[in-house]
């Protein structure tokens, strides 16, 4: 008999690395699984693209989660009960310092719990970090292609338009100071998935991580394609690739 697929990304566990990208878009799937070796379509259902090939000879998976926490969270669940035991989200972010310019490389350490999804998973005190190995091995990558990095807190929200337009809402008053607080406080970048993956990954006791693109500069948001060439996504895949290459070295010689 075989294997149930599971509910959302109708994938089941013979599919699946262990291994993971998550990028949020279909697109960006899309474009790391061109990394891979051989790579195969897995399955396509909703904002869940599934790629799975390999990498240094070993199956790696790209899924892709949409945009922020709930959705991320149910294909690291999933991803999960199929075996996945290292993750690895690969997206993009607005800078929120002058240390993050359009196109610089973002590792984060640590992410701002502007969310609500990790509620679901650990108490509010509970930090959401990344695994270090992996933040290290990212931070390895990043030196060896030679792109600007920054290694830093990113601020991780449920809601883009409450950033991208605060004063039109409600509840401006309570949006900004926060805000504020979070830039006085060192954050240097800000996404809609990071502390939702940290935190899975340590209820879960797996191995998570993040890297992006900026899609910014510092208080210079725009939405014109022209600010922001597309190609520089790469950036952040190359590093994401060569990252988790660097792991699956290390987690065979161990």
């Amino acid at each position: 008999m075989s294997e149930e697929k599971t509910m959302h990304l109708g994938v089941t566990s013979d599919q699946v690395g262990k291994y993971v990208f998550l990028p949020g878009s279909v697109e960006r799937a899309s474009l790391i699984a061109k990394h891979f070796d051989n790579p195969v379509k897995i399955a396509h259902n909703r904002e869940y693209l599934t790629y799975t090939g390999t990498l240094e000879g070993v199956p790696v998976t790209v899924t892709s989660t949409g945009i922020g926490g709930p959705s991320a969270g149910i294909a690291i669940e999933e991803l999960y009960s199929c075996g996945a035991h290292t993750m690895m989200r690969i997206g993009s972010a607005a800078s929120t310092s002058p240390k993050v310019k359009l196109g610089d490389v973002v590792i984060p350490n640590g992410a701002v719990r502007m969310e609500g999804t990790g509620n679901h998973y650990l108490p509010f005190e509970f930090p959401a970090v990344p695994d270090f190995e992996m933040l290290r091995a990212l931070e390895e990558a990043a030196e060896k292609l030679g792109y600007p990095y920054n290694i830093g807190v990113t601020i991780t929200k449920d809601s883009f338009y409450t950033e991208a337009e605060p004063e039109t809402k409600p509840v401006y008053h309570e949006l900004k100071e926060k805000w504020d607080s979070y830039l006085k406080g060192g954050a240097t970048n800000t996404s809609m998935e990071c502390s939702v993956l940290f935190l899975i990954g340590a209820s879960l006791g797996i191995r998570t991580s993040s890297v992006m693109i900026s899609a910014t500069n510092f208080g210079d948001y725009s939405n014109d394609a022209d600010d922001y060439p597309s190609g520089w996504e790469e950036r952040a895949i190359e590093v994401g690739i060569e990252a988790m290459k660097i792991l699956i070295r290390k987690d065979q010689e161990a």
